[in-house]
């Protein structure tokens, strides 16, 4: 019997690509990664509207600044001011705006309040005195730089006579203030903004996505309950951001120092979460998904902070612009947080902006209300 043999097949060697083959790879590979790019809007947000958004921005916001304007008021008569005149005149009230006044406590006041950046008296023997604030070191810088520029020009055409004039600078606050006391209200405010906005849009995002809501409205629980809880844990959470904010910026190392009704800025605070959760609420009724959810709340909370005052003032930007952030509610929250913290407020500082707030929130609210739904379907 004779065995059989069965041949063994030898594995054809697999074809070495061709040159022509790897370009064609690579090209398709591109293709598809750009169409993927092109496709995901997230990512299109963030690599090309996003930086696009902050040239237009600050652009717009620096395109006619320059040396700051500020405005001073003269108490009396300051024969160093009043002797410009001519094209001098005219190139001073580019950058100061001069108010005469009688009463000089009263502009002080309005000095530590922040609507005034300065305050020029003389004395009889020529000394001019300047009071300004340290609340905002930008304009303290140049109101002093301005004045000391008019009185050195006052002394130098005075030529081969003594000096007629000396500049005395002051601070209207306590010799111990540091710029934390600017910093920490515009921090602050921006914080609980976002932290606002960001939780409302979410939860609500989140809830619909996951059918709670659904099962909410089935439930023997109101409407109101489930935004009564989302208020109240937003509210715990501002409280918990002012409170550490405070806590740190009180340290030694630093030295805030909080005015006598400082504790205003506690109802002020809940009051701009009521109106930054109504955001959210709009921005969480209209998002199908966390991702558009963030990329919406991102487009209306930078803007907001930078028009807002919560990084840098607004004194420098035109005119329209300084009234377009007024309509935003992070610039009532961050002035008047600086009013009551920094500059010695009282109750009739916040009163005004925690009432424009409310009604703020409420017509957020009704938008939000307008689109809402229980579930995507």
């Amino acid at each position: 019997m004779s065995a059989t043999t069965t041949p063994v097949r030898q594995q054809a060697p697999e074809p070495e690509s061709t040159g022509s083959e790897r370009v064609s790879a690579f090209g398709g590979l591109t293709r598809v990664m750009l169409l993927g790019f092109v496709r995901d809007r997230g990512a299109l947000f963030f690599v090309l509207l996003m930086p696009l958004m902050f040239l237009l921005l600050f652009g717009t916001l620096f395109k006619s600044a320059g040396a700051p304007h500020v405005k001073v008021a003269e108490v009396g008569q300051v024969r160093v001011l009043d002797a410009v005149q001519g094209e001098g005149r005219e190139q001073l009230e580019k950058v100061l705006t001069i108010s005469r006044v009688t009463d000089e406590a009263d502009a002080l006041e309005k000095l530590r309040k922040g609507d005034l950046d300065g305050v020029l008296s003389e004395g009889p023997d020529g000394t001019v005195k300047l009071r300004y604030s340290a609340t905002d070191q930008v304009k303290a810088g140049s109101v002093q730089s301005i004045v000391n520029s008019v009185v050195q020009g006052a002394n130098q055409q005075a030529s081969g006579r003594a000096p007629a004039f000396t500049l005395v600078t002051s601070q209207v606050e306590d010799e111990s203030l540091k710029p934390i006391q600017y910093l920490t209200p515009g921090l602050l405010g921006w914080a609980i903004a976002t932290g606002a906005v960001y939780g409302a849009s979410f939860t609500l995002v989140s809830w619909r996505k996951k059918r709670v809501l659904r099962r909410l409205r089935l439930a023997p629980v109101s409407p109101g309950a489930v935004v009564g809880a989302r208020v109240a844990v937003s509210g715990v959470v501002a409280l918990a951001q002012t409170a550490i904010f405070l806590a740190v910026a009180t340290t030694p190392f630093f030295g805030l120092k909080l005015s006598g009704s400082w504790w205003l800025v506690v109802p002020l605070v809940l009051c701009a979460t009521i109106a930054f959760m109504s955001i959210g609420l709009v921005t969480g009724a209209a998002a199908k998904s966390e991702e558009a959810a963030n990329g919406i709340n991102q487009m209306i909370i930078l803007p907001m902070s930078f028009l807002g005052g919560a990084f840098f003032p607004l004194d420098g930007a035109p005119g329209w612009l300084q009234t377009v952030s007024k309509v935003f509610p992070l610039h009532y929250l961050v002035t008047s947080a600086q009013s009551v913290l920094s500059r010695g407020g009282g109750l009739m500082d916040v009163l005004p902006a925690m009432g424009g707030l409310l009604a703020f929130a409420a017509v957020m609210s009704a938008v939000a209300w307008r689109f809402f739904n229980w579930d995507d379907a």
